[in-house]
């Protein structure tokens, strides 16, 4: 008895130190960006979002989250292809990189766009003299996006091409489907799960992305500033309530994309 009642103690006592991590850390500070987008007001808070300066920010985020994780989904499923399906030299490694963008800081990763593509670069200057402007420009945001939110399709898509049975394959072959009827009859289905939750995780991270962005995008209101420079800039200029508006209005898209995220996966699971 003295043993059970230990064990459901220290269970109890377990439970409720995850559950106040979990508080403090991701509810409580979500919580109170949604309290200080009110805090001035429902008209204060009306008056932020439809600020045009705002909302060009946001839809220029959105289309370029969008474009990015467009890319992502044809580059990063046909790479998930290749590291599974292929054996080569250096695949080792080039399925370490993949997780690079993970562990380097963002700003990391715009200065190295900015090195490699700025004016005065031997690509950006090749570019300058094609007539295409890259650096300070939406192709930098969207370059910018893309390196933060690489790895997102990649590892969501590699577990379930590694789990898909060969026999299913093979099943298809010998019934007399060609390799093109087998990839969209046997082989898509079973990645599908995988390429929507990846994209849209990483349409996510896009929306979010601020440190390889600032960098590189020139912050031109209505061309290149994007939500979350905006929302910085808010709170640069003493703004609480409207750069809490902005960042309502982002979290409540972000909450909504993983909720379908959620429900891809539960039904993948039931399948």
């Amino acid at each position: 008895m003295t043993t059970w009642i230990r064990h459901k103690g220290w269970t109890w006592g377990f439970r409720s130190t995850v559950l106040l991590y979990f508080l403090a850390l991701i509810v409580l500070p979500i919580f109170g960006v949604y309290v200080q987008s009110f805090s001035a007001g429902w008209s204060h808070f009306t008056e932020s979002i439809l600020d045009p300066i705002a909302w060009k920010a946001v839809l220029l985020t959105i289309k370029l989250g969008i474009i990015s994780t467009f890319i992502n989904v044809l580059v990063g499923t046909m790479i998930a292809w290749v590291l599974v399906r292929y054996r080569f030299p250096g695949r080792t490694l080039l399925n370490s990189l993949v997780d690079l963008p993970f562990a380097l800081p963002t700003a990391v990763g715009g200065l190295m766009i900015l090195l490699l593509l700025g004016p005065g670069s031997l690509l950006g200057g090749l570019a300058e003299k094609l007539g295409f402007e890259i650096v300070f420009h939406q192709p930098a945001i969207v370059i910018a996006m893309l390196f933060v939110t690489f790895p997102f399709v990649i590892r969501a898509v590699q577990p379930l091409l590694e789990e898909l049975d060969p026999l299913e394959e093979e099943a298809a072959y010998t019934m007399g489907a060609s390799r093109t009827r087998a990839f969209f009859k046997v082989i898509l289905p079973s990645m599908l799960p995988g390429i929507i939750s990846g994209g849209m995780l990483a349409f996510s991270r896009a929306l979010a992305e601020f440190g390889a962005v600032v960098l590189v995008a020139g912050n031109i209101p209505g061309r290149t500033l994007i939500a979350s420079v905006f929302i910085f800039g808010e709170v640069e200029s003493d703004n609480p309530a409207g750069a809490a508006a902005v960042s309502v209005l982002l979290l409540t898209l972000s909450f909504l994309i993983l909720w379908v995220i959620n429900a891809v996966q539960q039904r993948g699971r039931r399948a």
